[in-house]
């Protein structure tokens, strides 16, 4: 072969590959993607692992119409269990529950998504894990409320611990040990006692012993505020060391506690000492990572002074309460020239600080107000029903309850307190700290509403009591405007992070924020306990709203006595998400409201959760329900009447809600006679339940026979 030959011939493969190349560039640059995930990275058996595919085309839009969507579960010695199709679940996600084995082998398990689309077949995996069980190697810890003191007659002390086992304690100044006595009721103290006690959880985990003195005096101390003067705010705990430490205990100053009622770890709120998934997000500010003592910061409005809660209440933790910030309606604070920490303003007080610790008060609704009406960055923007107006309007139209010519009610009035702890709880809020349950039907507030049969003046709205709040009736829309207040009481409804805008009253930049007056409620059912996303979670997305959920209230219509329709207000917001770990970002607003800059912002709130600057994201939607509770205008002309709901989809879908019929209802009529035409639903519930005493499974796919005393049978 001559040397041309060979020239011309490797020439013709270099072309030949060339081409080749060529040919597949435009299917490399549009290829399908795919991810797919599971809910927990770590299974225990029996457990339910919940799968998420996501698939898009080239330009990241969704695929909904996957040829082949199939998942393939295999055990860690490879044996396929599962060869199934994915459910669509909308917008390109893909869904699929599998449900361990009791006796699943333990070990890294292979779940792979095979997706196709007009002939390109795509694959992908994720490697979950299963564990015989989780190892608990944490100490439970035991709570004493309230936390020693001197009492003159008698004081009753609780025990409460933040996870099941078992409590012991003694009371003579004894160390406790597995042999001695066993807490289950409050104890009554009637003579100085030295209580010491500890708990032991399921797993034999003990913590160590605890002290709590409690002294009886045979005079109650003197009052004496009246003589006081300022010496700073250490001097509150001088006199009111039981007082002080309750507060360090309470949600007001850690802003986390027990989440009994949420979904999610055992301990979750607002805040976190750590980056971990126990720290709340919202869709306001997103979290509070990065701007706890920053330029606008969340710490405006905590209890604290300016340091972080911790986790012991020594004298430095103690000495960060600021008593003032509720027990003193004139008294105002700002941050010191020094550092982070709050110091008196004086100048923008009507008061000296001698006379502040000389007339403190019990909180009132203008104290309780100035921070949970300005939630969100506004006033009246994160709750909806609850604004600076009710601190002191007189309009009894805008809240029968809170109006100073109508109800003139304290917020105490309703949240009960106890040892600074505080009943109540709203669905998107996290900790409960209370078992104190708020209930408008009381000996001193409409005490017959509660009856399902003499309560109301007709037996139809009777028979609603058991299963329909009174808000989701009283309150038919929120943000409303006070007639005497100059300000708008508009709430908002949506804010995008993604465009910054000056606000010159604030002083700061701020995200692009939509507000809205006379907002129509969303109704749902609630049993009292919630869902919520929070830092580091996987993000779910809601096929019925587009959106990723940040909070939804848990119930059905189905579900026991107890649960019951209530209105919400419904939120969203567009939020920065990191595409690579598919997770919302928690911006920094410390940046954001300083500069204003966008990038920056979401960048360091990357490097504040840990990961890398510079990491890709992209735009998404979030949305959260809460409840709504205040704002309760006069029954009369204003009451929701049955059309309302019964007849207006708009307002309120109730087949969508579960009370459409159970079948065609030529099929529903033929259980006890031929089909029949009906005026309307008045006449059908009339004939059947209030004349015949029938249940709702006749014609429903749920029952109230227990709660109504109906029949099942003809």
């Amino acid at each position: 072969m001559t040397s041309f030959e060979c020239t011309f011939r490797n020439l013709k493969y270099r072309m030949i590959l060339l081409f080749a190349i060529l040919t597949l560039l435009p299917a490399l640059a549009y290829a399908d993607t795919l991810s797919v995930t599971t809910n927990k990275a770590t299974y225990v058996r029996g457990e339910v692992m919940k799968i998420t595919a996501v698939f898009k085309n080239n330009a990241g839009q969704p695929i909904t119409s996957a040829s082949t969507r199939e998942v393939r579960i295999k055990n860690p010695s490879g044996t396929e269990l599962v060869k199934k199709s994915m459910t669509s679940a909308g917008n390109g996600v893909y869904t699929f529950n599998y449900t361990l084995p009791s006796a699943a082998p333990t070990g890294k398990w292979e779940v792979r998504g095979k997706f196709e689309y007009k002939n390109d077949e795509v694959k992908a995996y994720t490697y979950p894990a299963v564990v015989s069980s989780v190892t608990d190697t944490t100490a439970p810890v035991t709570t004493v409320s309230p936390a020693g003191g001197s009492f003159t007659s008698s004081v009753t002390v609780a025990l409460s611990r933040n996870e099941a086992g078992v409590t012991y304690y003694t009371t003579n100044g004894a160390t406790p040990t597995t042999a001695s006595a066993v807490y289950s009721a409050p104890l009554t103290v009637t003579a100085t006692t030295t209580l010491k006690y500890f708990s032991r959880d399921t797993s034999g985990n003990s913590e160590a012993v605890k002290t709590a003195t409690f002294t009886k005096t045979t005079t109650t101390p003197a009052n004496t505020h009246a003589t006081l003067t300022w010496t700073g705010y250490n001097m509150c705990r001088s006199c009111h060391a039981t007082q002080a430490d309750e507060m360090f205990h309470s949600v007001h100053y850690q802003w986390r506690g027990a989440s009994g009622m949420t979904t999610g770890p055992a301990t979750q709120g607002k805040f976190s000492a750590t980056v971990d998934n126990s720290t709340a997000m919202n869709s306001y500010c997103i979290n509070i990572l990065g701007n706890w003592n920053g330029y606008s910061g969340c710490s405006n409005c905590h209890v604290g002074l300016g340091a972080q809660p911790g986790p012991v209440a020594d004298a430095a933790q103690l000495d960060n309460i600021d008593c003032l910030i509720c027990h003193q309606k004139d008294y105002k604070r700002t941050r010191s020239i020094y550092g982070g920490s709050y110091v008196p303003n004086t100048a923008a007080m009507t008061i000296t600080m001698d006379q502040a610790v000389q007339t403190i008060t019990k909180p009132t609704r203008s104290t309780c107000l100035q921070c949970h009406a300005k939630g969100g960055g506004g006033d009246n923007f994160k709750r909806g029903d609850l604004a600076l107006a009710q601190g002191t309007t007189a309009d009894g139209t805008f809240d029968v309850h809170m109006a100073t010519s109508r109800g003139n009610l304290a917020c105490q009035a309703c949240h009960a307190t106890s040892n600074h702890k505080m009943a109540g709880r709203g669905s998107d809020l996290r900790p409960k700290e209370s078992t104190a349950a708020i209930n408008c039907s009381t000996a001193s507030c409409h005490a017959t509403k509660g009856s399902l049969t003499s309560g109301h003046t007709t037996t139809a709205v009777n028979h609603h009591i058991g299963r329909v709040s009174c808000q989701a009736c009283h309150i038919s829309t929120y943000a409303r405007n006070a007639a005497d207040t100059a300000a708008s009481e508009a709430t908002e409804t949506f804010r995008t992070w993604q465009t910054s805008a000056w606000n010159a009253t604030l002083n700061r930049y701020e995200p692009t924020i939509t507000l809205a007056n006379d907002q129509t409620p969303k109704y749902a059912f609630w049993n009292g306990s919630s869902w919520g996303s929070n830092l580091l979670d996987t993000p779910v997305l809601d096929p019925a709203t587009g959106a990723y959920k940040i909070s939804r209230p848990n119930g059905a219509i189905t579900d026991p006595v107890g649960t019951k329709l209530y209105p919400f207000k419904y939120k969203t917001s567009e939020v920065p998400l990191n595409t690579g770990r598919n997770k919302l970002i928690s911006v920094d607003t410390s940046i954001y409201f300083n500069t204003g800059l966008v990038a920056d912002a979401i960048n360091q709130g990357m490097v504040n959760m840990g990961y890398a600057a510079g990491e890709p994201y992209s735009w998404v939607k979030t949305d959260e329900y809460q409840l709504i509770t205040h704002e309760v205008p006069p029954a009369a002309g204003n009451v929701l009447a049955c059309a309302d709901c019964h007849k207006n989809t708009a307002r309120l879908n109730l087949p969508a809600m579960g009370y459409a019929l159970k079948a065609a209802k030529s099929v529903v009529c033929s259980q006890c006679h031929g089909d029949k035409a009906y005026s309307d639903y008045l006449w059908v519930h009339d004939k059947h339940v209030t004349s015949k005493n029938y249940d709702c499974s006749f014609c429903h796919t749920f029952s109230r026979a227990a709660e109504r005393g109906l029949k099942t049978t003809k």
